[in-house]
């Protein structure tokens, strides 16, 4: 039940009728059903939203780990503004060959916006640079990505907070950064 669609039902309290309801609505109720203490909880752009990043850390004592984009402006354009003039990046990952393409993922993050950005528990911003080469055509892409953790840099280190990014969309187990027991985080799938 971890994955929703766009739209879905979801039984009104003491009444047999279902309503009708967008996924943003349907997130808290969904974990709501589920253990998710001391986990990561991953999303994408549409559920970047500070209800939902409160209710995970006040009331659920878990983490978030959101992508930003333009349903989130002012957010996305801070995040962009800081790390325009990238320098070196606090951790590559070349990735083995798969899926018929190569692919690098550099990393960047920072605490210095923490209590600069207009959203709740911030640990970290990140910035994400994805190249990726067709082994069959060699066209080559590139993307970068822009997100917020509130796991600290303690708690999460650059690999670590790269690892949790590239396993959006599924449920894993991830070590920790710096050796530490594994940490299990959990993806809402959209």
């Amino acid at each position: 039940m971890l994955h929703p669609k766009k739209v879905g039902t979801l039984p009104k309290e003491g009444d047999e009728e279902a309503k009708r309801t967008n996924e943003i609505k349907m997130a808290i109720p969904l974990l709501d059903a589920i253990d998710i203490e001391d986990k990561t909880i991953t999303a994408d752009a549409l559920l970047t939203q500070r209800e939902l990043a409160a209710y995970l850390v006040q009331q659920r004592k878990a983490d978030y780990h959101f992508t930003v984009k333009g349903n989130q402006p002012t957010l996305l354009a801070d995040i962009e503004f800081y790390f325009h003039n990238r320098q070196q990046p606090d951790y590559i990952d070349n990735a083995p060959p798969d899926h018929g393409r190569i692919e690098t993922r550099k990393i960047w993050t920072t605490t210095e916006l923490n209590d600069y950005l207009n959203f709740p528990h911030v640990g970290q911003a990140f910035a994400i640079e994805r190249h990726c080469i067709d082994k069959k055509t060699g066209t080559c892409s590139s993307e970068i990505a822009y997100g917020i953790t509130s796991q600290s840099a303690q708690k999460a280190d650059a690999q670590s907070v790269l690892a949790t990014n590239r396993g959006q969309w599924s449920i894993e187990s991830a070590p920790q950064a710096h050796g530490k027991e594994a940490q299990d985080e959990l993806t809402y799938c959209a």
